[in-house]
């Protein structure tokens, strides 16, 4: 989309930042209203739409918006934050099962800003299966590298807790 239509979505995301619970309805029909100037086979349009289901509290209206979203060819870093989002949805939705293996091979994609928000989702997801040692185990490796100081030794603790025997 144009310049003016992300600026756009910029500002009601902003907006809704002070947006109290009774606001929630008109929140989602700002966004209802930019998603109906998009093409209609558009990934942004449902992705957007469950973004603010999401946000308003509503993950079981996120999640078939994330996956039209996908299904349309969503990809680059908006493909990977509805990834990341679908995951926590499924997760507080009681599928936390698929929301694991949406995520695991993002463990394995070209590192970018959302690196530690794909291992503190999955993390959340193998918590809610109780497998809390990989998930502690993800979330302190990717603490370790802003660490000032012990870098070395929680990458090394963050092994441990999932090596046989550790």
């Amino acid at each position: 989309m144009d310049q003016d239509w992300e600026d756009r979505v910029t500002a009601a995301w902003a907006g809704f930042e002070n947006c109290t619970e009774e606001e929630a309805d008109d929140f989602r029909t700002v966004i209802d209203a930019l998603v109906a100037e998009l093409p209609d086979d558009s990934p942004l349009g449902p992705f957007e739409r469950a973004c603010a289901w999401d946000s308003t509290g509503h993950s079981d209206r996120a999640v078939p918006l994330y996956q039209e979203a996908l299904a349309r060819g969503l990809t680059g870093y908006r493909g990977r934050r509805a990834k990341i989002q679908l995951s926590s949805s499924l997760r507080n939705i009681g599928r936390a099962e698929e929301g694991v293996a949406l995520l695991t091979p993002e463990l394995h994609a070209p590192s970018d800003e959302l690196d530690d928000a794909v291992r503190a989702t999955l993390a959340l997801c193998l918590s809610s299966l109780g497998r809390d040692r990989e998930g502690l185990s993800l979330v302190l490796g990717a603490l370790a590298a802003h660490l000032p100081r012990y870098q070395r030794s929680m990458a090394n603790y963050a092994r441990a807790l999932v090596e046989p025997g550790g």
